[in-house]
């Protein structure tokens, strides 16, 4: 569906706005209410909402960290409050943003702040508080394909290692999928002990038949498997069911064992700027 009519209105209101001159956030609320601009979603694509909303999220997140003037910077993280707040879905979809458009959104708070807008931070604090605001690792604004794919393929490997150690960590789990089934039971004794106690049993079975009639005994030595080979199925039935898991998880042993000796798995800096602007806002 080409979004380009959503953007377009969007940009024609923020422009009303920059016009206007005005930096409050009542103006822009006086606005979006006399154009009654909530029916941007009367068009909305019956399918992928969620691409739909982050298109329209993005596109204001464009203005608000844009080199524009301060009005229309104002009027993006206006537009992208009551686009939020008005949006029909249940429950609302979270504005996404990149590592790097928090560190613009900071810079964006800390120059409100010096310039008297004491609306952006509190706004912004609202957002935080509602916790309308998803972050994330990849920006959407303006990368190539493949440097998306390299940014989140390097994501996931961090947070798998991060799972894994949080998973394994002081758990019994690390000692269950390590755990070599046969050699915990002792499968070897146990297949020989079998095969000896059923040898055994035949030998005393034969040795009864030539005093006694045995036919309604000879049930006893013709089971059809021994104990042994009922705990190797076992056994192989732990291990098929471990490989699926490593199979589903995309992990496998020697990862497991890398974690299990390597230093628990830390995301360096994952959440310093929202640490960051937390505290601006509360300065």
């Amino acid at each position: 569906m080409d979004l380009s009519p959503f953007k377009l209105d969007i940009d024609e209101l923020l422009a009303d706005y920059t016009e206007a001159n005005c930096t409050a956030f009542a103006d822009f609320k006086g606005l979006w209410m006399a154009k009654k601009f909530s029916y941007i979603y009367e068009g909305r694509p019956k399918t992928n909402s969620g691409a739909f909303m982050q298109s329209l999220f993005l596109h204001c997140i464009g203005h608000m960290t844009s080199q524009s003037c301060m009005p229309q910077r104002l009027a993006g993280i206006y537009c992208l409050y009551c686009l939020y707040e008005s949006q029909p879905y249940k429950p609302h979809f979270k504005i996404y943003l990149s590592l790097e458009e928090l560190k613009k959104l900071k810079d964006f708070v800390v120059e409100a702040k010096q310039n008297g807008m004491a609306v952006v931070p509190s706004l912004v604090k609202r957002m935080l508080d509602k916790g309308m605001i998803l972050f994330g690792f990849i920006n959407l604004l303006g990368d190539s394909g493949v440097k998306q794919v390299n940014e989140l393929t390097a994501s996931q490997n961090k947070r798998v290692k991060f799972a894994c150690d949080k998973l394994f960590m002081n758990t019994q789990i690390d000692s269950y999928m390590h755990m070599d089934l046969g050699s915990e039971l002792e499968l070897d004794k146990i297949k020989k002990s079998s095969l000896d106690y059923a040898k055994a049993k035949e030998l005393a079975f034969a040795e009864a038949s030539n005093i006694i009639d045995v036919e309604d005994a000879r049930h006893i030595v013709q089971n059809d498997k021994l104990l042994g080979d009922r705990v190797d199925e076992i056994v192989k039935e732990w291990d098929a069911q471990k490989e699926a898991f490593y199979e589903k998880t995309g992990v496998r042993r020697d990862e497991l064992a890398v974690v299990e000796h390597d230093e628990p798995g830390v995301l360096p800096h994952e959440n310093d700027e929202f640490d960051e602007i937390r505290q601006l806002l509360l300065e």
